[in-house]
C-alpha cells in the first residue's frame, strides 16, 4: 500500500462511505485479531485500525500487526493512544492530536516523541484532529479530555475548523469505545459544514440505522470496534456496510 490517504479518498468516491474496523491488541491479539480482520475484510471493511486508548504493550501490538498483515490485503492503520502504539509493519498511522485535551502531552508532546519512530518505521502519517465527545469512556479518562457535550455540535465544529486551519486533513469525532451513545448526526452535520477534509466518526455505532444517519449527515467513514470484539454479528456489520455505501454525496 503506497499511499493510504489516496486509497481512502478514492474508495470513498467509488464505494460510498467506508467502514474502518478497530482491533485493540490488548483485547484481540494473535490469531484472534487475524480472524477478526479477515472477516472484516470479507464483509467489506476498507481498512483495519490497530490500537486502543489503553494499549501499552508494544510487543503484543507488533505481533498483532504482523498477524493481521498476513491475513488481509486492505490497509492496516495504527491508531495509537500513546507513543507505545507506534510500531513497525503497518501501512499508515493516524498521526493524531487530541485537540480538546487539558493535557498538552496529548496535543503535541506525544506526537513529538513518536515522530522519529513514524519516520523510522516507514509509516504514512495521516494528520488527524482527534476530538472526544462525551465523557466516562477510557479514552476520555486517559486523554484528559475537556468534555464536549453530545448536544453542543457547534463546539465540535469549532475544533474541526481550527484543525483545518492548522492543515490537518482528517478529523475523527470519537464517542469512545463501548460508549453508551454515539455522536449525534446533528454534530456530524455541523462539522461537515465547515470541515472540507476526511471525516471519521466512531463510538457507540451498533446498527445500520445509526450508521446510515451519521453518513447522511456527512461522515466519510465510521469506526466499529467494541461491538465486534464482544461478539457482535458480522451479518449486522455487513448490513451496516451495505447501508453506508448506499448513501451518496
Amino acid at each position: 500500500m503506497q499511499n493510504v490517504e489516496s486509497y481512502l479518498k478514492a474508495s470513498r468516491k467509488k464505494k460510498g462511505a467506508l467502514l474502518l474496523v478497530l482491533i485493540d491488541s490488548e483485547n484481540s491479539g494473535g490469531q484472534s485479531a487475524s480472524k477478526l480482520a479477515k472477516q472484516a475484510q470479507q464483509i467489506g471493511a476498507s481498512a483495519i485500525l490497530v490500537g486502543g486508548s489503553s494499549a501499552t504493550d508494544q510487543l503484543a501490538m507488533s505481533e498483532t500487526v504482523r498477524n493481521i498483515k498476513k491475513s488481509v490485503k486492505i490497509p492496516i492503520i495504527l491508531f495509537p493512544g500513546n507513543v507505545t502504539g507506534v510500531v513497525p509493519g503497518a501501512d499508515a498511522i493516524l498521526f493524531s492530536s487530541l485537540l480538546n485535551s487539558n493535557n498538552p502531552y496529548f496535543i503535541s508532546e506525544a506526537q513529538a516523541l513518536g515522530a522519529q519512530s513514524v519516520l523510522k518505521f516507514g509509516l504514512e502519517p495521516l494528520p488527524t484532529a482527534y476530538i472526544i465527545i462525551g465523557e466516562g469512556t477510557t479514552v476520555w479518562h486517559v486523554g484528559c479530555a475537556r468534555t464536549i457535550p453530545f448536544d453542543k455540535p457547534n463546539l465540535a465544529a469549532m475544533y474541526a475548523l481550527s484543525a483545518q486551519f492548522m492543515g490537518m486533513r482528517f478529523v475523527y469525532l470519537e464517542a469512545g469505545s463501548g460508549a453508551k451513545s454515539n455522536v449525534r448526526p446533528e454534530m456530524v452535520a455541523a462539522v461537515r459544514k465547515v470541515f472540507k477534509g476526511f471525516l471519521i466518526v466512531g463510538g457507540g455505532i451498533r446498527n445500520p440505522q445509526t450508521a446510515g444517519e451519521i453518513v447522511k449527515a456527512g461522515a466519510d467513514a465510521i469506526v466499529i470496534g467494541t461491538y465486534i470484539e464482544k461478539g457482535g454479528s458480522f451479518k449486522t456489520i455487513a448490513e451496516i456496510v451495505k447501508t453506508i455505501q448506499s448513501v451518496r454525496k
